[in-house]
């Protein structure tokens, strides 16, 4: 009962969990891909803007396993990430995409301009 009441104010441990597995696995990681994942790690967390647990969750552990992959097959960094590294790991990201902080903001001015119409048209 109290593992419930500790999750609702802090969230799913066993994401946490994971987020530390995944991050361990990164942090293990030959060089040079040690330091692209890490890389990409900072900035899916800045620009992701993912607002559900679980989705980040994949999308971390998914990035793991992507450089782990291409560390065992020795795949060079230019072939993952090609010549725009920021594109990539964009488009890396969007297929993780579920609600994000923006959503809210994007439906209320939806909202507000479609309220603003209605007032014009009367």
């Amino acid at each position: 009962m109290a593992s419930k009441w500790i999750e609702s104010l802090t969230g799913s441990l066993e994401q946490k969990k994971q987020y530390k597995q995944d991050k361990a696995r990164i942090n293990a990681l030959p060089e040079p891909y040690g330091s692209a994942a890490k890389a990409m790690h900072r900035y899916l967390l800045y620009f992701g803007g993912v607002t559900d647990g679980e989705s980040i969750i994949t999308m971390l552990t998914d990035l793991a396993d992507l450089w782990e992959r291409a560390s065992i097959d020795g795949t060079p960094l230019h072939e993952i990430v090609g010549d725009d590294p920021v594109e990539f790991s964009e488009t890396f990201a969007q297929a993780y995409s579920s609600k994000q902080w923006i959503d809210k903001e994007r439906s209320r001015l939806t909202k507000a301009i479609e309220d603003a119409e209605r007032e014009e048209q009367k």
